[in-house]
C-alpha cells in the first residue's frame, strides 16, 4: 500500500527498520528511507535520532550525504544555526557526489536563501564538471537547479543555464518552469490562465512519471580486488566470468559504454561482497557457482539503493577504486 498518511508513513518507516536489522549490509540506504518516511509523518525529531545515528557509525558510504540530510531536517525543526553549520562544513569538504549538494542548495533555496543557494550549486558544478565533458546524470539536477534560482533571482542566463536547456528534454522549457509569475496564475480567476497553468503541470508530471519508470539504475556488478579473490577461491568455477581483477575492471566499463551508446539512461555499478551474494544465493535457493545469479544479484542491490551512479565525473575519483581520476583511470579514451 502506497503511504499516504502520516500513520502510513510511520508504518513504511517501521517496516524498513525492521528490514535494516534483518540486512546489516544495507543498514544505510534502507535507515535514510525510513529517516524519510518518518520526515512525511510529522515526526522530524525521530529522523533526526537516525541520522546522528548513521551518523555516529564508521563505515558509512555516503557521510555527506547523510549530513545534508540533516541539514534539511534540522532546519524544518527550527534549528536553523545548527543546519548552516553543517552546510558549511559539506562545502568545506567539497564532496565528489552530487547528491549532499543538491540537498544543501535546495535546502537553502526553500528558506529564501537564493544567493547562498546560487552559490552552493555553482561552486558543486566548478568542482564536477571539466569544460567540454559529457554532464552525467546524476549531475544534471544541479544544472536545473541553479537555473531555478537564477531565474528566481532575475538574473541573465550564462553558458551554465545555456548547458541545462539543452538537456532538458521535456515539452515544457525550463524558462517557464521556472517563471515565478507561475504561481500567481495558480491563483487567478482567469479560465484562460487556469487551463495553461493545468497544461503546463500535465507535461511536467509526464515527465516526472518517464523518470520513476526507472526507479533504480541499470547497474553491473564490480567485485573489489580481495572480494574477487575470496569469491574465486570459494567458487571457482566462476573463473570463467571472472579470468582475472584487471580484465573484470576491463569488461564493466566497456559494457557501460555500450549500455550508453545503445542510449540506455541512468546507469549504475555497484560493489558485491562475497557474504552477501552468499546470502542473496540462499534466498534464491540457488547455488553462487551459477553465474546467472550474479546480475540478478547485482539487480537486487541496485534495488536497494546500493549503486553508485556512471559515468562519474571526469575529475571525480574512478569508481574503481584505485585512487586516481576517472579520466586518467577507466575513463581514459
Amino acid at each position: 500500500m502506497r503511504p499516504d498518511t502520516p500513520a502510513d508513513h510511520t508504518t513504511e518507516a517501521e517496516r524498513l527498520l525492521r528490514a535494516a536489522a534483518r540486512y546489516p549490509e544495507d543498514r544505510e540506504p534502507l535507515l535514510l528511507q525510513a529517516a524519510a518516511h518518518l520526515e512525511l509523518a510529522g515526526d522530524r525529531a525521530r529522523a533526526t535520532t537516525l541520522y546522528d545515528e548513521l551518523l555516529g557509525s564508521a563505515d558509512l558510504d555516503h557521510p555527506h550525504l547523510v549530513k545534508a540530510l540533516n541539514a534539511a531536517n534540522l532546519w524544518e525543526c527550527g534549528h536553523e544555526a545548527e543546519a548552516r553549520a553543517i552546510i558549511e562544513g559539506i562545502r568545506a569538504a567539497g564532496p565528489l557526489d552530487p547528491g549532499p549538494w543538491e540537498i544543501a542548495a535546495e535546502t537553502l533555496e526553500a528558506h529564501d536563501e537564493l544567493e547562498a543557494a546560487h552559490d552552493c550549486f555553482s561552486t558543486a558544478l566548478t568542482l564536477l564538471l571539466a569544460p567540454g565533458e559529457e554532464v552525467p546524470y546524476a549531475t544534471q539536477s544541479l544544472l536545473f537547479g541553479r537555473h531555478r534560482v537564477r531565474r528566481l533571482m532575475g538574473v541573465d542566463h550564462d553558458a551554465w543555464d545555456e548547458l541545462a536547456d539543452t538537456l532538458h528534454t521535456a515539452a515544457v522549457p525550463l524558462d517557464e518552469l521556472h517563471d515565478p509569475k507561475r504561481l500567481w496564475s495558480l491563483g487567478s480567476s482567469d479560465p484562460g490562465e487556469l487551463q495553461a497553468e493545468i497544461t503546463r503541470l500535465r507535461a511536467e508530471l509526464g515527465t516526472y512519471r518517464t523518470a520513476l519508470s526507472r526507479p533504480f539504475p541499470v547497474a553491473v556488478l564490480h567485485w573489489p580486488a580481495a572480494e574477487l579473490a575470496e569469491l574465486l577461491t570459494a567458487y571457482p568455477d566462476l573463473r570463467d566470468e571472472y579470468p582475472s581483477h584487471p580484465e573484470h575492471l576491463a569488461r564493466l566499463e566497456a559494457a557501460l559504454r555500450d549500455l550508453h551508446q545503445a542510449g540506455t539512461p541512468n546507469l549504475g555499478i555497484v560493489t558485491g561482497t562475497v557474504p552477501s551474494y552468499e546470502a542473496f544465493a540462499a534466498s534464491e535457493a540457488a547455488s553462487p557457482t551459477d553465474p546467472d545469479l550474479l546480475p540478478q544479484y547485482a539487480t537486487t542491490l541496485a534495488a536497494r539503493g546500493r549503486a553508485i551512479p556512471w559515468p562519474p565525473a571526469r575529475s571525480a575519483a574512478c569508481w574503481c577504486g584505485s585512487g586516481r581520476a576517472y579520466r586518467e583511470c577507466h575513463g581514459a579514451e
